[in-house]
């Protein structure tokens, strides 16, 4: 196939020069986006008087036609073009003539594939959100079943609050909603079309840019042809969303590790979102989980891989930001991937009450509370908080706990102590009286929950 650039050089590259230049293996996917701003471009062009209108019918027709073919499988995208900018022209050339050589009039490859790359990222990024959304979904319904399921919060990973399981997984929910709002931010920034900024410098014709960018839906025009072309911050911003979303994930994946090891026994995965050893038949492994956390470290790759693209580039543009796609498309494919999994694992995930109250009770995790009861008699914190650890290492030495822990004992340290100290240490109490608002009582999980169904979903 001849090159679009061939002139200057007779565009006879050697078969491996060829290879490493050409991008048709992932730009591919922005085909329909590739034929869309065509379409837009060819219709400004006649509306412009650059171009005339009979031929431009012949274009649009030429390319719906392209667009149909491709989405019926009637033909196929060649493979050796050079991407898919060629493949599209050379086949609207093939099919109505010399009308298809009119099509590039005033415009670049340089503002063609960025225009193509944010028309395909802002579609990418609607799904990334709409999946985060099912995800919150899938935690707000767990948490709702939990609101008064009484677990150890930890910190440092050692027993330290008692908590309820709805509100523990709720962090995750508004953790992914900021997530949706970085993403949607990330869209709203690329939604400016490059359309017209030609190779880097604009054009002698007298083009109508925001004509164009309406009918591909951008609020408006870029300002700046060089920046237009030059720049892909747009993709380092949606990756670095991308980055969070699965440091959010990854984390979360953590504790379902956790939660489903032998030593907490907190919650069973499903059996279709697990898997088992090919020696080891006791075994009940966290894969999905595991791969999750496992993949995060390929997006934040993706994240590197753009920020080093771009760092020691001078103005306009440079064959160095042909590496663009492949790092943000892997970053899209792997953050999808990821969502679609976890909202179902989660879903048909078993909540084992029982041993997340068992571990909750043998931590000592309300000495908080026996200390809050003494302040609220008139003790200094400090004092009280001191006078609860004695109270701990007395139970420690003696193998009691605070609620079983005798009256008299509590009394030998303080004379504020009364009956009542059992009714403030018991843990369903101490959750319940957590009423700060985004605490973990029962009505604070309750109002989280509507929060993000009603803001969020």
């Amino acid at each position: 196939m001849e090159k679009l650039w061939a002139g200057r050089t007779t565009g006879g590259n050697a078969a491996l020069a060829d290879e490493f230049n050409r991008s048709i293996a992932f730009d591919s996917r922005m085909a329909e986006e590739d034929i869309r701003g065509s379409m837009a471009h060819a219709a400004m062009l006649a509306a412009s008087g650059i171009v005339s209108q009979e031929s431009v019918d012949a274009i649009l027709s030429g390319l719906e036609g392209i667009l149909n073919d491709l989405k019926c499988g009637i033909i196929k995208i060649d493979p050796l073009a050079e991407d898919i900018h060629s493949f599209v022209e050379f086949e609207l050339t093939r099919r109505i003539g010399d009308d298809g050589k009119k099509l590039h009039t005033a415009r670049s490859r340089n503002d063609q594939v960025t225009l193509d790359l944010r028309l395909f990222l802002k579609k990418e990024t609607a799904q990334v959100v709409s999946l985060t959304k099912a995800l919150i979904a899938a935690i707000t319904d767990v948490a709702e079943a939990n609101a008064e399921t009484v677990m150890p919060g930890y910190t440092h990973l050692q027993r330290a609050q008692p908590v309820t399981f709805g509100h523990w997984i709720l962090a995750y929910a508004f953790m992914l909603s900021r997530d949706i709002a970085r993403l949607n931010n990330a869209a709203d920034n690329m939604n400016l079309s490059p359309l017209g900024a030609c190779a880097f410098a604009g054009t002698t014709y007298s083009i109508d840019r925001g004509m164009t960018a309406k009918s591909l839906d951008f609020a408006g025009a870029l300002p700046n042809s060089v920046d237009a072309v030059a720049d892909r911050d747009f993709c380092v911003e949606l990756a670095s969303a991308l980055s969070i979303l699965m440091t959010h994930l990854s984390r979360f994946s953590e504790e379902i590790i956790l939660w489903t090891s032998w030593e907490f026994q907190f919650v069973e995965l499903a059996d279709e979102f697990s898997t088992g050893s090919s020696i080891m038949p006791q075994k009940k492994n966290s894969d999905m989980a595991e791969l999750v956390r496992g993949k995060t470290g390929r997006v934040y790759g993706d994240l590197i891989t753009l920020l080093t693209m771009m760092k020691g580039l001078p103005l306009a543009y440079n064959k160095d930001l042909q590496e663009d796609k492949e790092a943000i498309f892997d970053a899209l494919d792997t953050a999808k991937l990821c969502l679609a999994v976890f909202a179902p694992m989660l879903s048909t995930m078993t909540v084992h009450p029982e041993n997340m109250r068992k571990a909750a009770a043998e931590g000592f995790i309300n000495a908080t509370d026996a200390a809050d009861y003494l302040v609220k008699k008139g003790m200094p914190f400090r004092t009280a908080y001191k006078l609860t650890g004695q109270l701990v290492a007395k139970c420690i030495a003696t193998r009691q706990t605070l609620e079983n822990l005798p009256l008299s004992e509590y009394q030998a340290l303080s004379e504020l102590f009364e009956q009542d100290i059992y009714e403030a240490v018991n843990l369903d109490t101490c959750v319940k009286t957590r009423i700060s608002e985004g605490g973990t009582s029962p009505e604070s999980v309750h109002a989280q929950i509507r929060q993000l169904r009603e803001k969020v979903l």
